[in-house]
């Protein structure tokens, strides 16, 4: 059995140091998919806007900078409360973005309770998945058998 865990959160697009424009969002780790976390923005437009990153990447961020290239997550204080900020690049342009860390910290805990480090890829299934994969199939009989027996072919020449 999957599991989902969602958290709703209202976070901060920063503009510039001094202005900012909230952003809701929903946090999202599925345990079919352990190792990613999924995040959309729901930013007024038909359709939100989404990303998924490696959960190990937020774990690391709630308690020191961390990432490379596209995603980069660090702590820090924010008017005396701390947060977490988010930087995220892509094609279209970048984002800063200010998350609460408790509601993040938490959240994050319950995935860890549900899929604790290290036993992420039990949950992938790919022992399962592979021998499903290489069991032969009744088909396979015929072609390991020998239909034609060693003295009903000629080796070309007939």
């Amino acid at each position: 059995m999957h599991t989902v865990v969602e958290r709703e959160l209202q976070l901060k697009l920063v503009l510039s140091p001094e202005r900012s424009i909230p952003v809701p969002a929903l946090l999202t780790y599925r345990t079919a998919d352990p190792y990613a976390v999924h995040i959309a923005f729901h930013i007024g437009s038909d359709f939100p806007v989404h990303w998924t990153f490696a959960r190990d990447l937020l774990i690391e961020g709630v308690f020191r900078p961390c990432g490379h290239g596209d995603v980069r997550i660090w702590p820090t204080k924010a008017d005396r409360r701390n947060v977490l900020f988010v930087a995220l690049t892509s094609p279209e342009g970048d984002a800063l973005l200010e998350v609460p860390s408790a509601a993040v910290a938490a959240w994050v805990e319950r995935t860890l309770r549900l899929v604790p480090p290290g036993t992420e890829t039990e949950r992938l299934g790919i022992d399962e998945g592979l021998a499903e994969l290489l069991a032969p199939l009744p088909a396979d009989d015929l072609w390991l058998s020998d239909l034609w027996g060693p003295d009903d072919w000629q080796g070309g020449d007939a």
